[in-house]
């Protein structure tokens, strides 16, 4: 049996669609098309079940995925150790959430980049989770940082790491709120505070008012930037309450800088997962950052 059918095969099923496939693969698609087809006549069975949105494999389709999957990531693995050692540097392109990769991620990697024989090239890329989900799965990165576990076959997620999230604002704000909140009163008069998010709906505090007032905000954004760092810069300023990452404020509530105005005994949390297509974890780079990032992340949380 051809290896060139075998990878695409598992390539198709990983991906779910034929379209997809042939983006990871540099192939197109009637070649894809072609070759399992190809593959179905050798083995006089259907492989694939075609639908309007992609393909789903047949019970041949997924035992043929469990039997060869395993062989030819280990083939992959196998032809990448063998790479001449004074070959140039493999660059890896690493894609996630703007302030979150650049907080964490990218200063945790410098110690592995660089000229000395066993670093690779970074190239980072940053987006929203859609977009760094949907890079990832049509090639244009190895390893992506989400906040949404993907589902399917094609992308494998790895948890990283828990954030915490705090209610913070100037402390003028503290000063105003402060005596109603000893009072009890909780949520209501938070919402005469002006309110700093990322987005007009307000993502950010309307899942900590879900989870932690069991409401939802009143009011509506009044600065919005797409940005966690700029927000916070806003909140210094006086601008009114954010929701941010604790490790993102960590250094402005040391400072006083901003304070807590709130402070539940169950703080909301937000799960990060370290996200690679399937098979590409034998690439010993990759493996490598994926290993290496996990190790980091048990400092973080």
């Amino acid at each position: 049996m051809d290896l060139a059918l075998l990878r695409t095969f598992v390539t198709v099923h990983r991906a779910g669609s034929f379209t997809r496939a042939a983006a990871l693969l540099g192939l197109s698609q009637p070649a894809v098309t072609s070759q399992i087809r190809t593959l179905e006549r050798q083995l006089g069975r259907p492989l694939f079940l075609r639908q309007a949105r992609g393909v789903t494999p047949t019970a041949m389709g997924e035992e043929l995925a469990h039997k060869a999957a395993p062989h030819l990531d280990a083939l992959v693995e196998i032809a990448e150790a063998g790479l001449d050692d004074e070959a140039a540097p493999r660059t890896l392109h690493l894609a996630g959430p703007p302030e979150f990769t650049a907080e964490r991620a990218l200063p945790a990697l410098s110690g592995l980049t660089g000229d000395d024989g066993q670093g690779f090239d970074l190239r980072a890329s940053f987006g929203s989770t859609e977009d760094v989900l949907e890079g990832l799965a049509a090639g244009r990165h190895d390893l992506a940082i989400s906040t949404v576990r993907p589902r399917g076959a094609l992308l494998t997620a790895t948890p990283l790491c828990d954030e915490e999230h705090v209610l913070v604002a100037a402390p003028r704000w503290a000063d105003v709120t402060g005596s109603a909140r000893r009072q009890g009163r909780g949520a209501p008069v938070l919402e005469a505070v002006p309110v700093v998010e990322v987005h007009e709906s307000l993502p950010f505090v309307s899942r900590y008012w879900g989870s932690v007032f069991d409401s939802r905000p009143a009011g509506s954004g009044t600065v919005v930037a797409p940005d966690l760092r700029a927000v916070l810069a806003c909140a210094v300023a006086g601008a009114g309450l954010a929701v941010l990452p604790r490790y993102l404020c960590a250094s402005a509530l040391a400072r006083g800088d901003v304070v807590a105005l709130h402070e539940p005994a169950v703080p909301p949390l937000r799960t990060y997962f370290l996200v690679a297509r399937a098979g590409t974890l034998a690439l010993p780079h990759i493996a490598r950052v994926h290993e290496w990032l996990l190790r980091a992340a048990s400092d973080w949380c």
